[in-house]
């Protein structure tokens, strides 16, 4: 059996998977705040899931935020979990657990995960959380950089007028195409922002209609990076805003379709078309910590 464990910056969530990637036990709990709180409860679900899974020891395979040093396990500028730069996630975590950590960027877990669960070995993942971040699997293999740092489109800066991000930057993509982006034009309510937004705008609430758009257009701008850079075959939309469904991908697909109205270019690459969700019934930032771990065996 393999064990994954995806950390972001409001969840922890550990999953219990076979050999060949069917999740057989999942837990998810609230994400603390520092470096030693995180391994600390990140520890508790790796004991839990080990006792309602009867697994033992073995590999365990993490997705966390940040720039990931993936040889020293080491992670720096997680600022959404307020993990201090350098530090020594890995060796903590197996200290506290008794396995072997593989610890990797979470969105390149979730990108393994799609590919697995969607059944392609070429694909740019876009995930859409708490902040925004991409991860490519080029055919088959991940692609980290030679810093770690592929896929950090959302600090990208974009607007020079715009918010400051939590990088140091201004107007960052991050600040306008993001769980956290949404938050901040439609407050939730108790519900999820995007679900709340989404749902307004399908019960015909003008205003909604434009915010919802004018969010899609910017995922739009990030798809569009993605597809320009490396070409993949799909772009997998994913993340906590994606639990949308497929409401977020047709929204996004329309803007992608209206940017391509006046280029020819752009029209024959056929964005739309290559626009996927993550599937919602699968973890797949989770599973694809497990196949990190299955990976490195």
């Amino acid at each position: 059996m393999l064990m994954g464990l995806d950390i972001g910056a409001t969840k922890i969530l550990g999953v219990v998977a076979s050999a060949d990637g069917e999740v057989l036990a999942s837990l998810r709990v609230a994400s603390p705040t520092g470096g030693d709180q995180v391994v600390a409860v990140a520890a508790e679900v790796v004991e839990k899931l080990r006792a309602s899974a009867g697994a033992e020891g073995g590999v365990i395979g993490v997705g966390i935020p940040g720039l990931v040093d993936v040889v020293h396990g080491t992670v720096r500028h997680a600022v959404n979990l307020g993990v201090a730069d350098g530090y020594p996630f890995s060796d903590r975590l197996a200290a506290a657990t008794g396995a072997r950590v593989v610890l990797d960027n979470d969105a390149n877990a979730a990108a393994l995960g799609a590919a697995a669960a969607l059944g392609v070995d070429d694909l740019g993942y876009l995930s859409l959380g708490t902040g925004l971040a991409a991860a490519l699997v080029l055919d088959g293999r991940l692609r980290r950089g030679s810093r770690n740092a592929a896929g950090e489109i959302g600090h990208i800066p974009v607007d020079p007028g715009g918010p400051r991000c939590e990088c140091g930057q201004v107007g960052c993509l991050e600040t306008v195409a993001s769980g956290s982006a949404v938050a901040a034009l439609w407050p939730g309510d108790g519900r999820p922002a995007a679900q709340a937004l989404f749902d307004a705008a399908a019960a015909g609430s003008a205003e909604a209609v434009a915010v919802r758009d004018r969010f899609a257009a910017r995922v739009a701008d990030a798809v569009r990076l993605v597809a320009l850079t490396v070409d993949p075959a799909v772009v997998v939309l994913g993340g906590g805003v994606a639990q949308v469904g497929e409401r977020l991908r047709g929204a996004v697909a329309h803007a992608l379709a209206e940017q391509a109205a006046a280029s020819p270019f752009l029209r024959s690459l056929d964005l739309p078309g290559r626009l996927r969700l993550a599937p919602l019934d699968v973890p797949v930032a989770a599973l694809g910590a497990a196949l990190l771990g299955r990976a490195s065996s």
